[in-house]
Order: structure tokens, then sequence, then C-alpha cells
């Protein structure tokens, strides 16, 4: 665990004292500070609901950003093969590059929290969805850092693994979208693996434990090809 946390620390640092955080940072808030602004005085409605998708669907976008520097860049720098035969486990790389990309999608979403507090100051939302709100964007930001983080270890070049991330996250938000032209029971497998229809209960106010499943599924699938990816490497 020591290892971990020295790792994830470097990690972090490098994330840090690039301007790649800051830029995706400031662009995700403006982004939801504009759209947040405008739709409350439209709307006048006090639901982060819209806000929710809309942050979703930013995430699909940003998290490429985020995960494409993770191995492709140490393999630019020419610090991948001494990462490999230092002394640490491939779990320990693996689990200290996720937690760093992770804590970036974490402030991004908790710089969004004085949204629900203007709601509650001056309207009275319901805090159910709002709750189950935050759940859902934590939970489909940890499966797409872990999603992203594996791209990463699988291919050599930082623009390579970003198109192929985006590609993938894109294709798993639509895929609702496809299976309704599947006949059954192939509508329903392809279902099973939308990220919208995934999400799509946590912006409304509901948890299943299906839902929370498959993004912790997915979070445990990514990080353990990334291992494996690793150990092949």
């Amino acid at each position: 665990m020591r290892r971990v946390v020295t790792l994830f620390g470097k990690e972090a640092k490098a994330l840090f004292t690039s301007p790649i955080a800051y830029v995706v940072v400031a662009t995700f808030l403006l982004i939801m500070g504009y759209a947040f602004t405008a739709r409350l005085f439209i709307s006048q409605r006090a639901s982060l609901i819209p806000d929710f998708f809309q942050a979703a669907v930013l995430l699909l976008l940003i998290v490429p950003v985020i995960t494409m520097r993770l191995f492709a860049e140490e393999r630019r720098s020419g610090t991948f093969e001494l990462l490999l035969t230092s002394p640490v486990r491939e779990i320990e790389v693996v689990l200290a590059k996720y937690l760093a990309s992770l804590s970036v999608v974490v402030i991004m979403i908790a710089l969004t929290l004085p949204y629900a507090v203007v709601l509650t100051t001056y309207g009275e939302p319901d805090m159910g969805p709002i709750y189950t709100g935050y759940l859902g964007l934590l939970l489909l930001g940890s499966a797409l850092v872990a999603l992203g983080l594996l791209i990463s270890a699988l291919t050599a070049n930082q623009i390579v693994a970003a198109t192929l991330a985006l590609g993938l996250f894109l294709l798993m938000w639509m895929l609702d979208t496809l299976g309704a032209f599947l006949p059954a029971p192939f509508d329903y497998l392809i279902l099973h693996l939308s990220l919208l229809a995934h999400f799509t209960p946590f912006a409304s106010g509901a948890v299943y434990l299906a839902d929370i499943g498959f993004f912790l599924t997915v979070v445990l699938f990514g990080l353990a090809l990334s291992m494996r990816a690793l150990v092949r490497r």
C-alpha cells in the first residue's frame, strides 16, 4: 500500500504540474456553469437532472484527454521499461495511475456541488435525484477512467489512445439506440452494455444494484486487463 501511495503521488504530481488537468477542469466547469445558469434563468426549475446528463456527456469527451497519457507518455519519454523493471508490482502501477486520473474526475464533479447549494438556497428541489445523480456521475467517471487506462496500456501513441477511448465511450453510450433495431434476446444484451441505460436511473433519482454492479464490473474489468497488458509487455 505504501508503494501505491508513493506512485499515486508521483502520478498526481505529473498530472497537476502539467496544464492538462487545469485546462480540462476549467473547460468542464465553464461549460457546466454556463449551461446551469442559462437553464436556471430560462426554465426556473430547481432540478439538476439535465445538468447530470450534460456532465455525463462531457465526461465521455474529457476522460480520454486525461487517460491518454498514462502509459503512452511513459513509452514516449522512455521510462516505461524502467517502470516495469522497478521493484513494484503491476497492480500497484495500475492502481496508482487509475487513482491519480480518477482524482481529476472527482475534483471536476465536486466543483459542481455549488449548483446544488444554489438550488437548495433559493428553491425547494427534490434532493433524491441530486444525491443519486452525483453517485451516478462518480460511478460513470470511475468506469470511464478504467477503460481509458486500459486503452492507454494497449497503445503507444497518446492521440491514438484518446481517439480509441472516445470512440469506445460514445459507442457504449449509444448502444441502447442500436439495441432497438435488434431482435430479442440481442436487444437486451446490447442494452445491458449501454452506459446511458445504466446512468439514466441515477440521474432520475433511482438506484438499482444492477446498475451499481455494472459500473463496478467495468472498473474491475478495465483494471484487470490493464494489469494483464503490463504483464505481457
